[in-house]
């Protein structure tokens, strides 16, 4: 099998990967940073994040494993003193083969970025925001091309049911199943008054609908995309729809999506 291990840089998580490519070795497993087959995330979930963005372009051919040395490892399975069980589990012992995975895949979502300057398409595992710079933005929100909104406020966020668990769920977004093929548009304090009226709640939806994010005036924007922030100052507009392509989790043990959502929120 041929894996890659990204670590989040701190002491510990370094530690770990060190100990992990020696178990690897031992066990005659192939490591392989242009084209693997399982990549191991060590750290929290933004080396997750990273991880992704990292094989983004050979998403439908790997899995991502989570090994987890933060404070809140919504996408890891496995704690740092259980590598060598991790190993077993991929390679098998003296007394039992190796365990085949089950493969979960979750939703992503599809952006593309149409600027005076150009235009761009995107991925995120997580989310998409959209905020001013200079204060509050004013933009168009049309779902399937008819105008539903005059949005006036900090911005909006358009999260994937993975995402839904993250800066989401802070504005009051509902946590969705990742079984759910959508999306969840959340407004970051929005201005309601006789000229900007708008739903105040988050929307979902689904995979066969989209969304576009219109600028109505020049100003000045940062669009991020997971981790990654984009500035922009010419924006035209956005659309934002549920991807063709998943995200694959290598799962080696069940851990059903409302246990994480309890461990990592009520435990």
């Amino acid at each position: 099998m041929r894996y890659y291990v990204l670590d989040r840089g701190d002491e510990l998580s370094i530690k770990l990967a060190e100990q992990f490519h020696k178990l690897a070795a031992e066990r005659d497993l192939q490591l392989d940073a242009e084209s693997p087959e399982i990549v191991i995330s060590i750290g929290g979930d933004g080396t997750m994040l990273h991880a992704f963005h990292t094989f983004i372009d050979q998403i439908p051919n790997l899995a991502f494993v989570g090994v987890h040395t933060g404070h809140l490892g919504f996408y890891a399975d496995w704690q740092a003193e259980e590598l060598p069980t991790l190993i077993d589990y991929m390679c098998g012992t003296e007394d039992s083969e190796p365990q085949k995975p089950r493969i979960v895949k979750y939703p992503l979502l599809e952006l593309e970025i149409h600027k005076k300057s150009g235009s761009s398409s995107h991925i995120a595992l997580n989310e998409f925001t959209l905020k001013g710079v200079d204060g509050t933005i004013m933009i168009q929100v049309d779902i399937n091309d008819v105008t539903f909104e005059m949005f006036r406020g900090d911005g909006l966020c358009i999260s994937t049911p993975s995402g839904s668990t993250a800066y989401n769920k802070s504005l009051g977004g509902a946590m969705v199943h990742p079984s759910i093929e959508a999306l969840q548009i959340a407004e970051i304090a929005s201005i309601n008054n006789r000229v900007f009226r708008t739903m105040g709640s988050p929307l979902l939806l689904p995979k066969h609908h989209h969304c576009d994010i219109l600028s109505c005036k020049d100003q000045r924007l940062l669009l991020t995309i997971d981790h990654n922030n984009i500035p922009v100052d010419d924006l035209i507009s956005v659309r934002c729809q549920v991807s063709d392509k998943k995200v694959s989790f290598a799962r080696y043990r069940p851990f059903p999506f409302w246990n994480r959502v309890r461990e990592a929120f009520l435990v």
